[in-house]
């Protein structure tokens, strides 16, 4: 094949992923206007059009001419340097061509319809706050999800495996079942120690009534300090669970939600949102329109939410520079507040039943039961009916409280109105990569923290742009991290950061 013949090819199979990438975006704009101000009456209109959108994205990607392009381009893609654009362009549409294929069009359009429809029964039984009415529709997502992973993996293989891949490419149940095993024998016996000393009152800074619009006004200035755009290229809205989507580097948006009577939620959930936010504004412009306009995995995405949120958002220092920010809109609640009452107060650790509320400590543990309970439900070894007793038993067992009803349960989240099985892993993976990407950018700029607390977080913003954002999706998650850090995903730097921290909060015996 000529070189005019390779470029015309390469010109069309860009421009056919583009037209793909515009119809799963637009998809996208509708689900951001269904979560955040859609009416709740415009739910079965909504669904039939996400259902259409979702479909023709997947007929537009499964077509056999982009197959076809691509048996045509392998050549060239092995005469290119492995990190090359157009190499991680063929590799990459390779990877997600092969996985669609195997996917019918009409379980693309069975799931998405089946959602739509779980969403707006999810919300009934929050409203409730029993499982019932939702128990029949999450049947159907289950039932879908594992069709979806069968088709995926082939007969005999673990379907669970294969949504896994999904979004987090190269990774196992058995690998997740080894990074648990090690966080479960570090954390649980820091939690144990942390449980014996009182937490009582050190966060009472942060536990008082505090007005929602000014909570947002304050939330969106810490966001806009750490370096997330929200004046040209981003946009904040409330909605009942706190997400964020992309739909170009210069069209992103997040949400988060309040609490009148507790700061937290506000502030630490728009700093998560705002870091998958900072992630998707860093991604190359010249990746938009197609499949590296993305981040390397979900828990690439949560590595950079769970940084700005923690690491940085529940720093001494960060609390340094925005303290003073904050007395500013809350002077009778926080105008006597020390900076250390107020990293104290940041940092309770507390066993509680609400994932996004979890302190780091025992925020794993959150993300453990879930994973056991989806395992338990592939495996036969759990009914979807029995699941909100599981639920509570789990919760029980993990962090000795027993939720009072499903809505601080099982009907917490939001994912399971989706898909599932291999969403929830991305959590604890963002925490221990996240970490461990912090003490790289650490090393690589001497006083960084001191900066933060001068509310300068550009070295850090930086050095994740240039080592994560910049590769938007051409590498695996794993090699992302070893480009990064020299190494692969390991717990060690995570629980020894964990230890090193909450040793001196607590005044543990180190």
């Amino acid at each position: 094949m000529t070189a005019n013949e390779t470029k015309e090819r390469l010109s069309r199979l860009k421009e056919l992923l583009a037209e793909v990438s515009d119809l799963r975006n637009a998809g996208a704009v509708l689900y951001w206007d269904k979560q955040t101000q859609m009416p709740r009456g415009g739910a079965p209109a909504r669904a039939d059009h996400l259902t259409t959108i979702r479909r023709l994205a997947h007929e537009r990607f499964t077509a056999p001419e982009i197959g076809e392009l691509l048996a045509e381009l392998e050549d060239y893609e092995r005469s290119l340097p492995y990190d090359s654009d157009d190499a991680s362009l063929l590799r990459v549409t390779r990877r997600e061509y092969d996985q669609a294929t195997r996917v019918p069009k009409d379980l693309v359009a069975r799931m998405s319809q089946a959602g739509a429809e779980a969403y707006e029964r999810w919300l009934v039984a929050r409203s409730e706050r029993r499982f019932g009415p939702f128990a029949p529709s999450l049947q159907q997502i289950v039932d879908l999800s594992r069709e979806l992973g069968s088709a995926l993996s082939g007969p005999g293989a673990d379907p669970l495996d294969a949504l896994i891949d999904l979004s987090e490419p190269g990774l196992t149940a058995a690998a997740l079942d080894k990074l648990f095993a090690e966080l479960r024998d570090g954390l649980v016996p820091l939690a144990g120690a942390i449980s014996e000393k009182s937490s009582e009152g050190r966060d009472a800074p942060f536990r008082q009534r505090f007005e929602p619009e000014r909570q947002l006004e304050l939330a969106r200035a810490a966001v806009g300090a750490i370096g997330f755009d929200l004046d040209d290229r981003g946009r904040q809205a409330l909605s009942v669970h706190p997400f964020s989507t992309s739909f170009s580097p210069d069209d992103t948006r997040i949400t988060t939600r309040t609490n009148e009577n507790w700061l937290g939620p506000c502030l630490f959930g728009l700093l998560h949102e705002a870091g998958h936010g900072t992630y998707m504004q860093g991604i190359p412009v010249r990746f938009r329109r197609g499949p590296l306009g993305d981040g390397a995995s979900a828990g690439l995405h949560e590595s950079q939410s769970r940084l700005w949120e923690n690491v940085v958002g529940r720093s001494r220092e960060f609390w340094a520079f925005f303290l003073p920010v904050a007395r500013a809109f809350f002077p009778a609640q926080l105008g006597s507040v020390t900076v250390e009452e107020a990293y104290v107060a940041a940092n309770v650790v507390r066993p509680s039943l609400i994932r996004v509320e979890a302190d780091e400590v025992t925020y794993n543990l959150h993300i453990m039961l879930r994973f056991e309970l989806e395992r338990a439900v592939f495996s036969g070894d759990l009914a979807v009916a029995d699941l909100a007793e599981a639920w509570n038993d789990k919760v029980h067992s993990y962090l000795g409280i027993t939720p009072p009803d499903d809505l601080t349960g099982v009907l917490q989240d939001i994912h399971w109105t989706e898909r599932f099985g291999g969403s929830f892993q991305g959590y604890t993976i963002g925490n221990v990569a996240g970490v461990a990407l912090y003490k790289k950018a650490a090393e690589a700029n001497p006083g960084m923290e001191q900066d933060w607390a001068r509310g300068d977080f550009s070295s850090l913003l930086g050095w994740m742009q240039t080592n994560v954002h910049a590769h938007g999706a051409k590498f695996k998650p794993e090699e992302v991290l070893r480009k990064a850090t020299g190494d692969g995903l390991t717990a060690g730097p995570y629980l020894d950061h964990i230890r090193e921290k909450y040793t001196g909060l607590y005044d543990l015996d180190a």
